[in-house]
């Protein structure tokens, strides 16, 4: 008789360690393929960012009923546990409140949608492409691969400009050129340096704008709309071109000097070189 009972404790056994070495095999691998399904159907249908918060809720999701079942086949109460989770999850709530401040933020974030992911942010004195809007935090990686982790909490308290957010962008060069030169002239060639840049819009149209008397020059806002995938390489083509034609043209690009005079406005201090 006792060898019969040991005999059927040990298949008891056996048949439970079999069901649960199956569940896992199979139920693991089948939660992250259906999530990986989700998140691919989601990511084409409304975004990546939407994609990426399904394919998460479901791996979640599956991962605990996964858990739960598990725990039935090894004849644990999930009373029990259930109750030392939620001691549990009080102390941590407790303990965790810049956590659970940062989730609450990371869902006015996604609700609000300010930037989705491959948009090109600056927060504070940060610029990067965002790589992942996650529970507590957004990824960046800046233009010198560097990786940054900004809590979700910090991003809702801080300005945050979406630099790709419109399919176009101006750039803005502010230029100085000699008080002798024709402002008339050098508005009509910086008009026709950006008239033959294909990388410039006819519309919106470019703008040169008489900012001011500077101290050396006079200041002329040079303002230009291009496609934002375009932006860097169109503004170093303008630099470039600017310069180059200046050059041609005999338009004078000063840089600060200071002239001093002994009284008169016209004749200059005289200095002599020993």
């Amino acid at each position: 008789m006792e060898i019969y009972l040991g005999q059927y404790i040990n298949r008891q056994a056996l048949t439970v360690i079999f069901r649960c070495a199956v569940l896992l095999a199979l139920g693991l691998p089948a939660v992250f393929w259906i999530s990986k399904i989700v998140r691919t159907y989601i990511t084409k249908h409304s975004g990546a960012q939407q994609g990426m918060m399904a394919g998460k809720i479901v791996l979640y999701s599956g991962v605990v009923v996964i858990a739960i079942a598990f725990l039935k086949e090894l004849g644990i109460p999930l009373t029990h546990l259930l109750g030392a989770a939620g001691i549990l999850g009080l102390a941590l709530g407790f303990a965790s409140q810049t956590s659970i401040s940062n989730i609450i933020s990371g869902l006015f974030l996604v609700a609000e949608g300010p930037f989705i992911i491959g948009d090109v942010i600056t927060v504070d004195n940060t610029t990067g492409v965002v790589l992942s809007i996650d529970t507590l935090s957004i990824k960046l990686r800046t233009f010198d691969n560097r990786f940054v982790r900004i809590p979700n909490e910090t991003i809702l308290k801080s300005q945050v400009i979406n630099v790709t957010r419109f399919p176009i962008r101006r750039i803005d060069l502010k230029i100085g050129v000699a008080y002798k030169e024709d402002i008339s002239r050098v508005r009509d060639i910086l008009l026709d340096i950006a008239c033959k840049n294909l990388l410039c819009l006819r519309e919106p149209e470019p703008l040169v704008i008489f900012t001011g008397y500077g101290t050396s020059s006079i200041d002329i806002l040079f303002a230009v709309w291009v496609e934002k995938t375009n932006w860097l390489k169109a503004k170093n083509s303008l630099m470039e071109k600017v310069k180059k034609r200046f050059d041609e043209e005999g338009i004078e690009i000063p840089f600060p000097h200071l002239s001093i005079y002994k009284g008169l406005a016209t004749q200059a201090f005289p200095v002599r070189i020993v």
